[in-house]
């Protein structure tokens, strides 16, 4: 009889030890902006992972009484980059794409199980995630500076660090939600 051996919930997420999971190659001694976009961009890599082999279980609200999902993080954090990169940074005119004053909960409300809801929040965080990561290389520094009409100036290395603290804070929600959904947990 084979004994197994007892495995910490902190170990690898499932799906990243089937790719090359290069989340945690960043070095600890890098330069200023080479933490933050690496480490925003592991934050990133989680979020994806934790979604990771999913479709309509995305909208699936498996920690009641909250409406939150896996869909509705990925459609609040679309919103969050476009916010911060577009709108405060870049200072387009780029309204959220998810949520209105009309209806500020509707990134995580309207999100639903229907294919084309699921298509489109993929496909808007990544344009969004590609327009913030060419807004950062093309960057001349840190001390870029946006203004946000809530939180006033903003530079560049607040705007990372904030996306890393949004991204974290989300994955933490997000391991509740995929563990409730089939059990799967891991960092």
């Amino acid at each position: 009889m084979t004994t197994q051996q007892p495995r910490r919930r902190a170990e690898i997420f499932a799906a990243a030890e089937e790719d090359d999971d290069r989340r945690f190659s960043t070095s600890a001694t890098a330069d200023e902006r080479t933490l933050l976009v690496d480490i925003l961009r592991a934050q990133r890599a989680t979020l994806e992972m934790k979604c990771a082999g999913l479709t309509g279980e995305l909208a699936r609200r498996s920690v009641k009484p909250s409406t939150l999902s896996l869909l509705g993080l990925v459609r609040h954090l679309v919103d969050m980059e476009r916010r911060w990169f577009r709108r405060a940074l870049a200072r387009q005119d780029a309204p959220a794409l998810f949520s209105s004053e009309a209806c500020p909960d509707d990134d995580f409300d309207g999100a639903s199980a229907d294919p084309a809801v699921i298509a489109e929040a993929w496909r808007a965080w990544h344009a969004e995630v590609a327009f913030s990561d060419g807004f950062v290389a093309d960057a001349p520094d840190l001390d870029l500076a946006g203004e946000d009409p809530w939180r006033g100036p903003v530079s560049l290395r607040w705007v990372l660090i904030h996306l890393v603290e949004e991204y974290a804070r989300h994955n933490g929600h997000a391991d509740l939600l995929r563990e409730r959904i089939d059990g799967a947990i891991g960092v």
